[in-house]
C-alpha cells in the first residue's frame, strides 16, 4: 500500500546512520516494528502485581517432572 507521510529529514537521516539502514523505507518499517513490539510488551508489563502467586510453589520441582 503506497503512502506518502511528512517525516523530518533529521530524523530519517539520524536514523539511517544510528541503524545503518540503506533506505529510508527501511528505517520506517524498523521504526513500526518497534513500536508494535514495545506497545505489546505494555500489556505484559501492566500485569505485574496483578498476578498472585503461590507462596510454595516450587518451579524447579515441576522441572524435573517433564
Amino acid at each position: 500500500m503506497p503512502t506518502n507521510l511528512a517525516i523530518d529529514d533529521k530524523l530519517i537521516n539520524e536514523a539511517l546512520l544510528v541503524g545503518q539502514h540503506r533506505t529510508k523505507k527501511a528505517v520506517v518499517t524498523e521504526a513500526l516494528c518497534e513500536y508494535i513490539q514495545r506497545r505489546k510488551q505494555l500489556k505484559f508489563i501492566n500485569l505485574f502485581g496483578k498476578i498472585e502467586y503461590e507462596s510454595d510453589y516450587n518451579y524447579k520441582e515441576q522441572r524435573k517432572l517433564k
